[in-house]
């Protein structure tokens, strides 16, 4: 007779991989949705579409990392690439090693959101698409796209891993 397993959930390696593949495959669909259905290929850098009072939909080809940070070109580009290709080993190699499914799920989502823009991307059309534009109250968020909020809350996961409270596994030994 088979006995179900008390921990039937996902292992920590397995939610990671899982989100970064959703990272990926969302940033990706988001891309081509924005760039070939609703036509933001054919705009002008800058072309601004208002959708709230405090929301645009832009198009920005952004030739540098998340959120136009350290722009880049020809020998840059393919360093940009490189250094992405090394950071997602390094993180592959931490989230396959990783036991905690917060920690796991932060790696997954900057692997998905380094493959989206600085590879995908940058191999495709040698820089990434940006859309998404905040503003209001006299502040004026940088155009982002969906890799760069998967990286922003794969760093988020991360430090919430680090900084949640210790807890024992034991009955009786609380912390």
């Amino acid at each position: 007779m088979m006995t179900a397993s008390k921990n039937t959930g996902l292992q920590p390696r397995e939610a990671g991989l899982i989100a970064a593949a959703l990272a990926l495959a969302v940033d990706q669909g988001s891309k081509l949705f924005m760039l070939y259905g609703a036509g933001f290929a054919h705009l002008p850098p800058g072309a601004s579409v208002p959708v709230l009072p405090f929301f645009n939909l832009v198009m920005v080809w952004n030739p540098g990392i998340s959120y136009g940070l350290f722009p880049a070109s020809g020998l840059g580009t393919v360093l940009l690439i490189g250094l992405s290709v090394v950071a997602v080993v390094v993180l592959g190699w931490l989230l396959w090693r990783s036991t905690s499914r917060a920690l796991a799920i932060g790696y997954g989502l900057i692997i998905g959101g380094a493959l989206g823009n600085n590879l995908v991307d940058r191999l495709v059309y040698g820089k990434v698409a940006d859309f998404f534009h905040f503003y209001g109250f006299g502040y004026d968020w940088y155009v982002f796209n969906i890799a760069d909020l998967a990286i922003t809350l794969g760093a988020v996961a991360i430090i919430y891993d680090v900084l949640k409270p210790e807890t024992s596994q034991e009955p009786g030994h609380e912390v």
